[in-house]
C-alpha cells in the first residue's frame, strides 16, 4: 500500500517542474495613407449627413412654429411697440 522511493520522487518532480508557454501575436497589418484619407472621409461625410439632418429638423421645427403662431394669431409684440419707438426723431 505505500509507494516506493522513486514514485514519491517523480510526483514530486513533475508538480515543480514549471510549464512555459509562448505566446506568438499575430502579425499587425501596417496603416498606409490610403486608409487614412478614407477614414477621414468617412469621418467627415458622417458628421456634414448629421449637420444636415440636424439642419432639416430645427428648420422644419422653425417653420411649423412660425405657422401655428400664424394661425392661432400669437404674433408676439414688435420691439418697436414693446419700447415705445417711434419713427422719426424728436426736437
Amino acid at each position: 500500500m505505500g509507494t516506493s522511493g522513486g514514485d514519491a520522487g517523480l510526483i514530486l518532480e513533475m508538480q515543480t517542474t514549471p510549464i512555459i508557454v509562448q505566446v506568438v501575436d499575430q502579425p499587425v497589418e501596417s496603416t498606409t495613407i490610403g486608409d487614412v484619407i478614407i477614414g477621414a472621409l468617412g469621418l467627415t461625410g458622417a458628421l456634414v449627413l448629421a449637420a444636415i439632418l440636424m439642419g432639416g429638423v430645427l428648420g422644419g421645427l422653425l417653420i411649423a412654429f412660425k405657422k401655428l403662431r400664424a394661425r392661432y394669431n400669437l404674433e408676439p409684440v414688435p420691439d418697436s411697440e414693446a419700447l415705445r419707438v417711434t419713427p422719426g426723431g424728436t426736437r
